[in-house]
């Protein structure tokens, strides 16, 4: 290849081709549908499900937190997080059981003696209190409609309370609280009940189906009679299924796929969390390889679904929000990695700051829940920040035109390498406006649209771009059974991986934590190189070179048009 000119070398390298901005567009349009392995409107515009679960299947069955919190202050709580969607539990109980669906809000809180509860929500929400809990659950409903919030209704159990456990006759078909037929009942009179309703776009027909009778054939029987019912009842909806052993196991369709005599409508989802994967399986051993390994086991048993061109809905992952737990904060980093790469919807667990009454405990603290105890204020903000980098879809139908480029994203701090135009220098900043690289087949990592490349610089020394991208500290490896820590040999031979230090400067380190040590932990080392086709805003720079005699200016417009003017003397 010609070697450029030096000015056209400095030129591209110093400007941005373009700064990447990507909203998630509002929905307006009821219903959804699916599009190969994508979620899509009515005019086939991908939709992403970004959303955030808000529990109402446990012993009071009433949406949690409405004696801390107006219904309306938390629904636009919900909107101003990033999220676009609710997964809303309901218990088949509420429907099927007359007993328990003639109570108004009142009676089912004081029935548990759930007083201080009652003079919450007679403060908060005084109009919810003589209302059915069913009425009560539509306004709800109706509430994050008003908001722009989508929602899917989850049929989390039967009988009202904590989910779950694998002898709690909860779990599956034939079980003492699981009658297939009156489930059937309660499927078709909630979907009958909210069809026509805004923004209910989804029901996902049963959470975790377990225990001892779980099998295949009964699952397909009656997975797909209901799938069938529901979408009788309301064509609308998308209809979600789950797997086997909590919702982790879907490899049985590997072999054979649900038949049904509808199309475009139906959605698989998947749980995953710390403990699904050995308990602290995460703390105990090397975070590379429990990554590799759970990964590998995830895409087996569930993932495969997405080659297949079937959507995949993570409809629920998450973890201790105050940050001081190894084993989520090892998960998590390689949640966000996965999350990132394969851009799959999701439902966080969970909103809920606090809990009227579970397992016994009042008002129990919920160290999961993106909002704190008294349901005011967002418990981890650093995990809301990572949040927002999967909140948005980086592919799909009508994201944009754009060729596919590469971003890199830092998994731990949910932040992407930006480049400053004017001084060359690496940073990490929100992945919206990250810089768009291309990976080459020699591994080298090149500023989309330039010659300059990722470069390392030594040991403990700012990552930094170049522009003769032959050396050996311009070709970067992916190392580790995570495939997350980046390598480079430095021009005496050590080698170094793309790091993080405390104060989120972006340079290279010797690397850390690869194999056997449970120890160490690996985060500020975990980059993933990804796919993203997101819209890139219009910008307008201008160079001026040092030499007053020889000067370049480059207008880019709408990030196609490149203009050059020479002058000299």
């Amino acid at each position: 290849m010609n070697k450029p000119s030096s000015l056209l070398v400095l030129a591209f390298l110093i400007l941005s081709p373009n700064v990447l901005l990507v909203l998630q567009r509002p929905v307006t349009a009821r219903p959804l549908y699916t599009d190969s392995r994508w979620i899509v409107d009515e005019s086939g515009q991908r939709v992403k499900l970004a959303c955030v679960n808000w529990a109402s299947h446990l012993e009071a069955m009433v949406a949690e937190g409405l004696s801390k919190q107006p219904l309306d202050v938390i629904s636009k709580r919900i909107i101003s997080m990033g999220f676009n969607c609710v997964r809303l539990t309901w218990p088949l109980f509420m429907i099927t059981d007359d007993s328990l669906a003639s109570l108004t809000v009142q009676q089912s809180f004081e029935r548990l003696g759930l007083l201080d509860s009652v003079a919450g929500i007679e403060l908060n929400n005084p109009s919810l209190l003589d209302l059915s809990i069913i009425q009560a659950y539509k306004v709800v409903v109706s509430n994050l409609a008003d908001n722009s919030v989508m929602v899917i209704l989850d049929n989390h159990l039967s009988k009202p309370g904590w989910c779950c456990s694998y002898s709690d006759d909860n779990g599956f078909f034939g079980d003492r609280y699981f009658d297939p037929d009156l489930w059937l009942k309660g499927l078709t009179t909630i979907a009958s009940m909210f069809n026509g309703t805004n923004k209910v776009v989804g029901m996902s027909l049963r959470n975790e189906l377990r225990g001892r009778r779980q099998n295949a054939e009964d699952w397909y029987r009656y997975m797909q009679g209901a799938a069938e019912a529901v979408h009788k009842a309301n064509p609308d909806v998308l209809v979600i299924l789950s797997g086997l052993s909590y919702d982790l196991d879907l490899t049985f369709l590997h072999k054979q796929q649900v038949k049904l005599s509808f199309e475009g409508k139906l959605v698989f989802e998947v749980h995953w969390y710390s403990f699904s994967d050995g308990g602290d399986a995460w703390s105990r051993g090397n975070p590379n390889q429990v990554c590799a390994r759970v990964v590998n086991n995830l895409m087996r048993n569930a993932g495969f679904l997405l080659k297949q061109g079937w959507p995949l809905f993570v409809s629920e992952f998450g973890g201790d929000q105050r940050g001081t737990n190894v084993n989520d904060n090892r998960y998590l980093d390689c949640f966000f990695g996965v999350a990132v790469e394969l851009d799959w919807d999701w439902a966080l667990w969970t909103l809920t700051g606090s809990y009227y009454l579970r397992e016994g405990v009042v008002d129990l603290d919920e160290t999961y829940g993106i909002l704190d105890w008294g349901w005011t204020g967002i418990r981890n903000s650093n995990f809301l920040q990572r949040l927002s980098t999967i909140q948005i879809p980086l592919q799909g139908p009508g994201i944009s035109n754009l060729k596919t480029y590469k971003i890199i994203l830092h998994t731990s701090t949910g932040l992407c390498v930006h480049r400053n135009p004017v001084t060359k220098s690496l940073s990490l900043g929100s992945c919206a406006e990250s810089e768009a690289w291309d990976y080459t087949p020699e591994k080298i990592l090149m500023v989309k649209g330039t010659y300059g490349c990722l470069q390392a610089d030594g040991v403990g020394k700012p990552a930094k771009l170049g522009f003769l991208c032959t050396d050996t500290n311009s070709k970067w490896e992916p190392i580790s059974d995570s495939k997350m820590h980046f390598s480079t040999k430095l021009s005496n031979g050590r080698t170094v991986c793309l790091d993080v230090d405390s104060n989120n400067a972006f340079l290279t380190n010797p690397c850390k934590c690869l194999s056997e040590d449970h120890l160490c932990d690996p985060g500020s080392q975990w980059f993933k190189i990804v796919n993203s086709t997101r819209i890139r805003s219009s910008t307008t720079a201008r160079l001026r070179l040092p030499s007053e005699k020889d000067q370049v200016q480059l207008e880019i417009s709408n990030g196609a048009q490149i203009e050059e003017g020479r002058s000299s003397q």
